[in-house]
């Protein structure tokens, strides 16, 4: 979050750095995401060479990169539950379960765009 009163370039560049914070902790805490990092660097050639058009290459580099959106969103739901408390609650266990949930469904999603667009 920006600083009160910035606004401009300072603004954005308060915020950049804070995203970027934001990546380096996810690359740091997260399995996952450094695995998915590895999935998309693999698939991004892929989907440049695979694809017909430049509709079809987007779809295939946008379908993996949202599960690294998704998995940002799910370990900041993961990080706040356990700030939280640790011990284990039906609610914070939900959350947690419906953010893993999220991940499962954007990598299925990415299955099946690959499938349509690569069987085309």
């Amino acid at each position: 979050m920006a600083k009160p009163g910035q606004s401009g370039l300072a603004r954005v560049l308060s915020a950049s750095r804070y995203s970027y914070q934001g990546l380096r902790a996810q690359w740091k805490h997260e399995a996952a995401f450094r695995q998915e990092v590895c999935l998309f660097i693999i698939a991004l050639p892929f989907a440049l060479w695979l694809g017909d058009s430049a509709l079809e290459r987007a779809l295939l580099i946008f379908s993996v990169g949202m599960v690294l959106i998704v998995e940002t969103l799910n370990s900041s739901v993961e990080a706040v539950v356990d700030r939280i408390s640790d011990e284990h609650h039906e609610l914070s266990g939900r959350a947690k379960d419906l953010g893993s949930a999220a991940v499962m469904l954007t990598l299925v999603l990415a299955v099946v765009v690959w499938c349509l667009v690569l069987l085309s």
